[in-house]
């Protein structure tokens, strides 16, 4: 069955670079480059370095700013989900925050702590952060009352409660907070590298937009985006199904 996925999933994508082919072929501009240009840009710009240093630095804001968005708001979620005054205190700051752009958050950041790396994580991190809370409390509102009252009854330690009780009914919500995470995380690292940083991919991107070189682009866009789609194959997927087994 899991083959059959991956089978259908790769033909999804072949029948895209078909596509796009196809539309290259038609326009014959050197706005739309083919899929055989970008192919041989992205091996000349690894085989250079170039790419693979940019994405590594990326890819450690990426991962950096994931973590700190996903404890803090797990965090704050789940206290929020549980305490209801304090949800009821704090749901106008969590409104707000949901609704702040991220462009502004990004500026507020680099003049407040200048244009390093600190204020560059620090603003993709509180971009996140409410958006985990919310589903996080949304987790938390949902976990069974009865259960919890179970495992006190039997005098079931806090931790052994927390750990086989209340986490794992947290999980489907803890993994769609991560999921949806990584999907906003991957474009603000983008936005706020080009806006104050020296390098990684979106600075990388800034600088070919500034020479019109739409195959480095395109190069640059199918190296970052082959490594979020191996990341929700090798990681989340098979960590979603180890988490939410018990439910089958």
């Amino acid at each position: 069955m899991k083959w059959q996925q991956v089978l259908v999933r790769a033909a999804s994508l072949i029948g895209l670079v078909l596509l796009w082919q196809i539309v290259a072929l038609i326009a014959k501009s050197d706005v739309l480059p083919g899929p055989l240009a970008v192919l041989y840009s992205l091996i000349e710009h690894t085989l250079s370095g170039e790419l693979p240093y940019h994405l590594v630095i990326t890819l450690a804001r990426v991962a950096v700013a994931f973590l700190m968005a996903m404890a803090i708001g797990t965090a704050i979620g789940i206290i929020m989900g549980r305490y209801k005054q304090l949800d009821l205190v704090f749901d106008g700051a969590l409104v707000l925050g949901l609704n702040i752009p991220a462009l502004v958050t990004i500026i507020l950041c680099y003049l407040w702590f200048g244009l390093n790396d600190v204020a560059a994580i620090l603003a993709v991190a509180l971009n996140k952060i409410p958006t985990v809370v919310v589903m996080v409390r949304e987790g938390a509102r949902a976990v069974d009352p009865k259960l919890l009252a179970v495992a006190q009854a039997y005098r079931v330690p806090k931790l052994v409660t927390l750990r086989r009780v209340f986490l794992p009914q947290l999980y489907p919500y803890l993994m769609g907070a991560a999921r949806s995470g990584l999907a906003l995380i991957w474009k603000i690292v983008l936005v706020v590298e080009l806006l104050g940083r020296s390098n990684g991919v979106g600075f990388q991107l800034h600088l070919f937009y500034q020479f019109f070189d739409i195959t480095s682009i395109l190069a640059y866009t199918l190296a970052f985006a082959g490594v979020v789609l191996l990341v929700e194959a090798v990681v989340m997927r098979p960590l979603e199904d180890r988490l939410t087994r018990w439910r089958t």
